[in-house]
């Protein structure tokens, strides 16, 4: 039979997907893709944004648009946090959410034998384990990627991910460890950390991200480690200065700030003040010049006023960041923001990312030409195209060597 993959949202999807792959391709399926015709097609949903969701849907209704016979299944975040929802779609055969993902093999055959609609959802925060997704390997062509952590501990008022994700799961030092050592055997010059955030590492196993780090750099071979996104208020002392000062740490950080405005961040529930958010940028920025520092802002939390977006703004400006991802805010299913009134109409949020991009595309401009005329590490990731340590993806002749780690001049 054929299988077709459709992926949503964000990273941890994607290696998601991946696992589930590799499951039926073990089991002989041809796995085709998405546009083809397919006997059984799998949406790995989003739900992080209202975007989210219909975009979910729309992949649902493609599907059973190529091929009315198909078995569709909807799995992920969408299928854990709104089951219900996705169930009562004439398209849908099977919701199978984030707890039961590594039994989607399993749960499809049944279905084929019987024929009857299933809803295979479990409770996420009973899950202490990653289960078979303890440690997963993504490649983005010559980048292989390693989820370390799943699950997220804070409860942002805008943010439905720990209701979809769960509570943290990392793996076992030892284990990433023994991962990385066979990447850097096999030749590998970089690997990305990644999770749902980063920075909860071993939360659940005795251990931090400094610990698993202070490991990782002594690894012969490997010569970048680039981490995902991490919280301002989880990185102490000891990780702030291993990250600035370890040359195998690439310097590429993404530190999500949401609003700049105390008030809203402290409605957002976000544990830190724009002074304590601005200081941990700043000592990046002083300690290694060159760090590209992207963040994302959400525009039009409720009760979010002029004044509040004009700080935000502001404060965005002055900051030393590369990059910056743009929001409009939109309720979601079980969080406090979405009890919270006045809302911002939609015609104002527009109005609001609208300048923010254009500030985004100013920030990038600016730290591009911050890199002219310097030498950098890079990574060829195509033939003539490169992957730089702070995240500038740069076209040069020259390069063929996929994998190789070079210097650069920008």
């Amino acid at each position: 039979m054929k299988v077709a993959f459709e992926t949503l949202g964000c990273r941890m999807n994607q290696f998601d997907t991946d696992l589930m792959r590799n499951q039926f391709i073990r089991k002989g399926y041809e796995v085709v893709e998405f546009e083809d015709i397919a006997d059984i097609y799998i949406i790995n949903t989003c739900t992080v944004t209202v975007g989210g969701d219909r975009s979910s849907r729309q992949a649902i209704y493609r599907a059973k648009r190529q091929n009315p016979n198909a078995i569709v299944v909807a799995t992920g975040c969408y299928a854990q946090v709104k089951p219900e929802e996705l169930a009562r779609l004439k398209e849908v055969d099977i919701v199978v959410g984030n707890t039961h993902k590594s039994e989607i093999l399993k749960i499809v055959e049944e279905f084929l034998e019987k024929r009857d609609k299933k809803v295979v959802v479990g409770e996420i925060f009973r899950e202490n384990e990653l289960k078979n997704f303890d440690l997963v390997l993504y490649f983005e062509g010559v980048r292989p990627f390693i989820k370390v952590q799943e699950g997220c501990n804070k409860f942002c008022t805008f943010c439905v991910i720990p209701y979809a994700r769960g509570k943290v799961r990392s793996v076992e030092k030892e284990k990433v460890i023994h991962q990385v050592k066979l990447l850097a055997e096999r030749g590998f010059k970089e690997v990305v950390l990644t999770g749902t955030q980063l920075s909860q590492y071993g939360w659940d196993k005795g251990c931090t991200l400094y610990d698993l780090l202070k490991e990782l750099i002594k690894i012969r071979g490997i010569e970048l480690i680039r981490l995902s996104s991490m919280h301002i208020k989880e990185m102490d002392e000891n990780l702030l200065r291993l990250i600035t000062e370890e040359e195998k740490i690439a310097p590429h950080f993404h530190l999500s700030l949401q609003s700049g405005s105390d008030r809203i961040l402290e409605l957002m529930d976000r544990e830190y003040t724009l002074e304590e958010y601005a200081k941990v940028v700043k000592y990046i920025v002083e300690k290694r010049e060159l760090t590209s520092i992207g963040t994302d802002v959400i525009v039009g939390f409720p009760t979010e006023t002029d004044e509040d977006f004009e700080r935000t703004y502001e404060f965005v400006k002055s900051l030393p960041i590369a990059y910056m991802h743009v929001f409009p805010y939109s309720d979601r299913p079980f969080t406090k923001a979405s009890k919270l009134k006045p809302k911002v109409p939609e015609r104002e949020k527009k109005e609001r990312a609208k300048l923010l991009k254009e500030l985004d595309e100013e920030k990038r401009k600016k730290f591009y030409e911050k890199n002219r005329g310097k030498t950098l590490r890079a990574i060829v990731v195509e033939e003539n195209r490169l992957l730089t340590e702070n995240y500038i993806d740069l076209r040069k002749e020259g390069y063929k060597n996929l994998g190789e780690l070079v210097k650069v001049n920008i």
